[in-house]
């Protein structure tokens, strides 16, 4: 009996230490599901595993902090590295939900572009909020500044916007002359708030849709109901691309946007967490994403390491950033609460 005992408790043991080993092996990623993570499977997941010899588990969320910040203040955090916006990594620093990213082990903070190296967070892509209209609509030539957009006597048309004060107005203070690199310090203005409704005023009666989910736009655009529409880059790359639509996407003005890898705070895996972001925020690693979604590297020299066929289509190719802009979320954490009751008022006038 006491043999037995003994056998037991050894092999109570030895799966108890095979446990440990596991876990420290297994980093848990979560993200947001569909082609995009499905692009982060095949660049990032499938080689670092393949690498360092570990096992990824895929989790996704819907962007609610709730879940995130409960599982840090619990101690019981389940997720080592997870996909986020922006507006999560500076929310995640103030409240101290996040760890702090040391970029010494990432090149610096200079090796990315404008916006990418936030404090708790280092972005892996680009994408653009950017316009498109349907070529077939416009024969002898179609759009090709923000401008052009709101031009509804030289370019006749029903438009689609999105349903938020976000890109939304800085795009209108472009195409009233704004330059992009200042779009903010208007922006940030009381008079600066009246002439971006304003130049809206123009064409509101000409919006026949405010949309509100990202498969809208090139939907809108394939049914005829617009000719032309704000969207983010991949929804009409892939409409194109994958089916066939004869859409044009217009790159002036663009807002350039992020998501980020962040750490939650009290991860058991951390060690192997941070192996894995830096393995990610490799140049050679990192350029491989855009061959299979249209979002750009947030690595200087990332971009120069993308195929020029698809780099032609990415938000951070030279010839779309020449009149673009970062979207701040400083800005828009300090604005977004007032300049969405106003622009829900506007809406409803």
């Amino acid at each position: 009996m006491m043999r037995l005992n003994y056998m037991l408790l050894s092999s109570v043991i030895t799966l108890a230490i095979a446990g440990a080993a596991f876990a420290e092996d297994t980093l848990t990623v979560t993200s947001w599901g569909g082609a995009y993570t499905k692009s982060q499977e095949e660049a990032f997941f499938k080689p670092f595993a393949k690498e360092a010899g570990a096992k990824i588990l895929q989790d996704e969320w819907d962007g609610s902090t709730a879940k995130l910040k409960g599982m840090v203040e619990t101690g019981q955090v389940t997720w080592d590295v997870v996909d986020v916006e922006p507006s999560h990594a500076l929310q995640g620093c103030d409240e101290g939900w996040l760890e702090t990213i040391d970029y010494s082990k990432l090149g610096g903070k200079d090796a990315f572009i404008d916006g990418a190296a936030m404090d708790c967070a280092v972005a892996t892509i680009v994408f653009g909020t950017i316009y498109a209209f349907d070529a077939a609509k416009f024969p002898n030539g179609g759009p090709t500044t923000m401008a052009d957009l709101f031009d509804t006597a030289k370019f006749p048309g029903p438009r689609a916007l999105r349903k938020s004060p976000k890109t939304t107005l800085e795009f209108a203070l472009i195409a009233d002359g704004v330059k992009p690199a200042e779009v903010y310090d208007v922006l940030g203005t009381s008079e600066g708030v009246d002439r971006a409704f304003k130049k809206l005023d123009t064409i509101k009666k000409d919006v026949k849709v405010w949309w509100t989910a990202g498969a809208q736009p090139p939907q809108l655009l394939a049914d005829g109901e617009v000719v032309m529409t704000t969207a983010w880059n991949g929804r009409i790359y892939d409409a194109v691309k994958n089916s066939g639509k004869n859409f044009k996407i217009v790159w002036d003005g663009q807002g350039m946007d992020f998501n980020l890898w962040a750490e939650p705070k009290g991860s058991k895996n951390k060690e192997l967490a941070d192996k894995f972001v830096a393995f990610t925020v490799n140049p050679d690693v990192m350029a491989q994403q855009s061959k299979y979604i249209s979002y750009g590297p947030t690595l200087k020299a990332a971009i120069a390491k993308v195929p020029p066929d698809i780099l032609v289509d990415l938000p951070t190719a030279p010839e779309n950033t020449k009149n673009a802009f970062v979207v701040s979320s400083e800005f828009w954490a300090d604005h977004d609460e007032e300049l969405t009751e106003r622009f829900n008022k506007w809406l409803a006038q």
